[in-house]
């Protein structure tokens, strides 16, 4: 059964104002995240509207890839109804979309890679890094959700595994995974909400289930540091019920 259409979502509009945007900072941010995968959209704020009024019961597939790259979290948790097969899709103005638009609620058949071939699911991240302040070595953890679309990888820490929060947009390329990564720290903590980036490149186990490699970025003194990060697969479903059970401190 479809969903009322004028049912507001909810958990869309809580997910855009968790991240601090305004609906159209919202769209500007859905169509930089199709122009970065290659699929151009044009998001705008009557759209978001719509989507949050209710008007829109579920995104076109190019929608809702990016709603996934710019939450980090699967499409299927942001609120949006189950559509049957066959019915139109309307997202713009005049504009219909002619294919399945439950298309949109699942994530797409990524295209074939040289090892694996799906990487989405839950995974426990760890780097290292060390404090010169402190002068010691420390370890960083979260428990993180990798959604794929072809050869990209959108990797979002899960709020309740760590005080920061952790970010890397990725691009596979056979065994070698390379990108950037975001981590915003903890205001409560040593470093007082600093905002850290830089450069990663991980090279895939032949099992497919664990990443290791190397990250480079500055540190609070503005010098370059560098130290090993894995990625080690946990869980394969991306279901709330999944992503619920993991939202807490690695052990």
């Amino acid at each position: 059964m479809v969903a009322d259409m004028n049912t507001p979502n909810t958990a869309l509009r809580a997910v855009r104002t968790g991240m601090r945007m305004s609906q159209d900072d919202f769209a500007r941010a859905l169509q930089a995240a199709g122009r970065r995968v290659g699929e151009p959209n044009d998001a705008n704020k009557r759209l978001v509207q719509r989507w949050e009024s209710g008007a829109i019961a579920a995104p076109r597939p190019v929608y809702a890839r990016a709603l996934e790259v710019v939450t980090g979290l699967p499409v299927s948790l942001l609120g949006f109804a189950a559509v049957p097969d066959g019915h139109v899709v309307d997202d713009q103005d005049g504009g219909h979309d002619l294919t399945s638009p439950m298309s949109g609620l699942a994530t797409p058949t990524p295209k074939p890679l040289a090892v694996h071939g799906s990487y989405e699911g839950v995974w426990l991240s760890r780097y290292q890094y060390h404090s010169s302040g402190r002068g010691e070595s420390f370890a960083g953890q979260h428990f993180v959700v990798v959604l794929q679309h072809g050869d990209r990888l959108t990797v979002r820490s899960l709020p309740g595994s760590a005080a920061s929060s952790l970010s890397l947009d990725l691009t596979v390329d056979g065994a070698v995974v390379t990108g950037t990564w975001v981590e915003q720290t903890d205001h409560a903590g040593y470093y007082r909400g600093a905002r850290y980036h830089g450069a990663i490149q991980l090279l895939v186990e032949p099992t497919g289930r664990r990443m290791a490699g190397k990250w480079v970025g500055f540190g609070k003194d503005m010098d370059v540091n560098t130290g090993p990060w894995e990625l080690t697969f946990r869980d394969a479903s991306t279901s709330k019920a999944t992503l619920d059970r993991y939202n807490r401190s690695p052990e």
